[in-house]
C-alpha cells in the first residue's frame, strides 16, 4: 500500500504540473519505516515507467529482478545483481538512520513513521531532454527535494532547513548528483527500455464509455484498459478544450496491468440541443490518433430506467387488465342470465 501510495503521489504531481505526457522514466522508491506491524522496516522498488523491474526489502536483504527481461543485464554485467544487493543494504542503513533523525527533529519518536526517497530520471526519446529527481518525504509529506534547474535543495519543512544548508554547501556531492541524474541514470534507462521494449514500449488503446447515474448527474467519460498510463483525457466544445464544470479523476491501475481514468462534465446549465457541440477526447502516448466520443443521449449508459421501457410495460399491463375486466363482465352477465345456483 505504501509503495503504491508513493507512485500515486508521483503521477499526481505530473498530472497537476504539466499537460504534457511525462517522458519515459526510471525511478527508485526507498522506504524506511518503524512501528508498522507485518511490514518490512525497509523496502526498495525500481520502476521503468509503471513496470516494476526490481525489489529488495529488509527481510530478504537481496535485490531481485521483477521482470524476466531484466536478467538480460547479466550478459553485459555479470555482477549487476550482486552490486544492486550491496546498494540495497547501504541504502537500507542510510534511510533507517535518517528516519531516526527525522523522528527526533519532529519530536515524535513513538508510533508509526515512514521516511521515503524518490530518486531517478526521465527522458524524452524524441527530443533527448532529460530531467532528474531526488525527493525525500516524512510521514507522507514533502521534506526536502533537489531543484533540477538551480541544483539547490528546497526545504518545505523548517525541520529540514539545516539539512538544506548542509547539502547546498557540499558542491562535490551536488555535482555528483547532477551527473548521475542527467547522464548515468539516463544511460541505464535506455538499456532497460531496450531490454524490455516489448513490455515497456507497447501501447493498448482503451474502451471509452459515457456514463451517467441519473438525468441530473454529471456525464462521465470513462476510459479503461489502456497502456501505458501516459494518457490525457478532456472535454471540448466546438473543438476547444474546456475546464469550467469539468472534474478530472486520477489515473488508476486495473488488475491486468492496464489503466483507467474518468473525466466528468456538469451539463446542468447546458441546453440539451447544445450537447452535440461537446465531445470527450482521449490521447495516449505513442498513439497519434485521438479517440473522440461525441456527447449524444443515445450513447450514454445510465442507471436511470428508459421512459420508453417503462411506458410500454405499463400500457401492456393496463391493456391486459382491461381485457380481463371485459371478459369478467361478459362471464358475469352470462352467469346472471343462466342463474347458476350452488
Amino acid at each position: 500500500f505504501i509503495i503504491y501510495n508513493i507512485i500515486s503521489i508521483l503521477f499526481n504531481y505530473w498530472e497537476k504540473n504539466s499537460f504534457e505526457f511525462p517522458d519515459i522514466f526510471l525511478i527508485y522508491f526507498y522506504t524506511a519505516s518503524s512501528g508498522i506491524e507485518n511490514f518490512p522496516s525497509y523496502v526498495s522498488v525500481g520502476l521503468v515507467d509503471d513496470v516494476q523491474i526490481s525489489y529488495c526489502d529488509s527481510r530478504t536483504n537481496e535485490n531481485i529482478p521483477k521482470q524476466d527481461w531484466m536478467n538480460k543485464v547479466n550478459s553485459e554485467y555479470p555482477d549487476y545483481w550482486k552490486e544492486e544487493t550491496e546498494t540495497c543494504l547501504a541504502k537500507q542503513q542510510l534511510l533507517k538512520d535518517n528516519l531516526e533523525i527525522a523522528k527526533l527533529r519532529f519530536n515524535k519518536t513513538g508510533g508509526e513513521h515512514i521516511y521515503q526517497q524518490m530518486y531517478g530520471c526521465e527522458w524524452d526519446d524524441e527530443t533527448g531532454k532529460v530531467k532528474g529527481y531526488d525527493e525525500f518525504g516524512y510521514d507522507g509529506e514533502d521534506l526536502i527535494r533537489l531543484d533540477p534547474k538551480t541544483q539547490e535543495w528546497i526545504a518545505p519543512k523548517p525541520q529540514a532547513v539545516n539539512t538544506k544548508h548542509k547539502w547546498d554547501h557540499d558542491r562535490n556531492a551536488v555535482d555528483h548528483e547532477k551527473f548521475y541524474l542527467t547522464q548515468t541514470c539516463v544511460e541505464w534507462l535506455k538499456k532497460y527500455v531496450n531490454y524490455g521494449k516489448r513490455s515497456v514500449m507497447r501501447t493498448v488503446r482503451p474502451s471509452v464509455s459515457l456514463l451517467q447515474k441519473s438525468s441530473s448527474s454529471p456525464v462521465g467519460c470513462f476510459a479503461t484498459g489502456f497502456y501505458p498510463d501516459r494518457a490525457y483525457m478532456f472535454w471540448r466544445k466546438d473543438g476547444e478544450e474546456i475546464h469550467d464544470g469539468v472534474e478530472k479523476g486520477e489515473i488508476k491501475p486495473n488488475n491486468d496491468g492496464t489503466f483507467q481514468m474518468n473525466v466528468d462534465i456538469d451539463l446542468s446549465s447546458v441546453a440539451t440541443g447544445d450537447w452535440i457541440k461537446y465531445e470527450c477526447v482521449f490521447q495516449l502516448s505513442g498513439v497519434n490518433e485521438d479517440m473522440t466520443s461525441r456527447l449524444e443521449k443515445t450513447r450514454i449508459l445510465t442507471n436511470e430506467p428508459n421512459i420508453t421501457n417503462v411506458i410500454i410495460p405499463v400500457v401492456v399491463a393496463v391493456a391486459v387488465l382491461g381485457l380481463i375486466a371485459v371478459i369478467g363482465f361478459i362471464i358475469y352477465k352470462k352467469m346472471n342470465g343462466e342463474k347458476w345456483i350452488f
